[in-house]
């Protein structure tokens, strides 16, 4: 995992995944934010690190839109504007992050196994603003 710090575009895959984005018709970025976060939650013994870390990032994109959420604004998120996404991707989301943070995730123990202190709680306070806007 090409990572240099805690946020959620703080890494190769996620910036790969700003770049997909961006190429994608702008009618079809949500459908690619969708089906990143139905790929974190769908059935699985095991959830892999770069699905997880697209996961993230998407989940991002969506509280970006929410009330309180904030503008994803560094270099590594995607150039182009997205649509205005639906609401029911916030509740998806927030079932994404909970995959994301459980015992079955690769990228929750990485960030255990480096003793990170940060990343867990930045990836719970994106998880409340999605609550927050999903009731």
């Amino acid at each position: 995992m090409g990572t240099w710090d805690t946020g959620h575009f703080d890494n190769d895959t996620a910036a790969d995944f700003s770049g997909e984005i961006d190429d994608a018709p702008e009618a079809g970025r949500e459908a690619v934010i969708r089906k990143a976060l139905e790929s974190a939650i769908a059935p699985s013994d095991y959830l892999d690190s770069d699905d997880a870390v697209i996961a993230v990032a998407s989940a991002a994109l969506v509280a970006s839109q929410c009330p309180g959420g904030e503008p994803v604004t560094t270099a590594y998120g995607p150039d182009k504007p997205l649509p205005v996404l639906a609401t029911d991707l916030r509740p998806l989301a927030v079932k994404a992050l909970d995959a994301v943070l459980g015992e079955n995730s690769e990228l929750r123990e990485l960030w255990d196994d480096a003793g990170d202190k940060e990343w867990a709680p930045g990836i719970a306070g994106l998880r409340e603003i999605l609550v927050a806007a999903a009731g």
